[in-house]
């Protein structure tokens, strides 16, 4: 019996098979079958392979991309963590010079207080004497 056979380059050429016993036919079947099966399994193995690459190339961009935006941020909110700094120091100077100003309002109303009641008791003391 003539049939065809495959050869490396993919030429095809005529080669005469012995017949085969039912039997015999019947194992060669199952071992065709058997390398479908082996190269069916291979296949989708290389097919996981390849989409667990791209999902795993997807997922290191969008990490890059993650980490590049994390980054700007943390530089973002370093230039604002810097600014408020600056801000806090201009509000410290400025309730410092606030309660110095304070310090010496308090000194002159306490004085002026002083003046006041020792005026008061003068004007008592001279309200008396002219009374007495």
């Amino acid at each position: 019996m003539a049939d065809e056979m495959a050869l490396d380059d993919g030429v095809r050429t005529s080669q005469v098979i012995p017949e085969k016993t039912t039997a015999e036919a019947l194992q060669d079947w199952r071992k065709a079958e058997q390398a479908l099966a082996v190269a069916r399994r291979g296949r989708l193995a290389a097919q996981a392979a390849t989409e667990a690459a791209e999902l795993a190339s997807t997922a290191a961009r969008e990490t890059a991309e993650a980490a590049t935006t994390a980054l700007d941020a943390a530089r973002r909110a370093e230039g604002a963590a810097s600014k408020t700094a600056a801000a806090a120091r201009l509000v410290v100077e400025s309730a410092r010079d606030g309660e110095a100003t304070s310090d010496d309002d308090m000194a002159r109303a306490d004085i002026d207080e002083a003046e006041a009641h020792l005026r008061y008791r003068e004007a008592v003391d001279r309200a008396t004497t002219r009374q007495g």
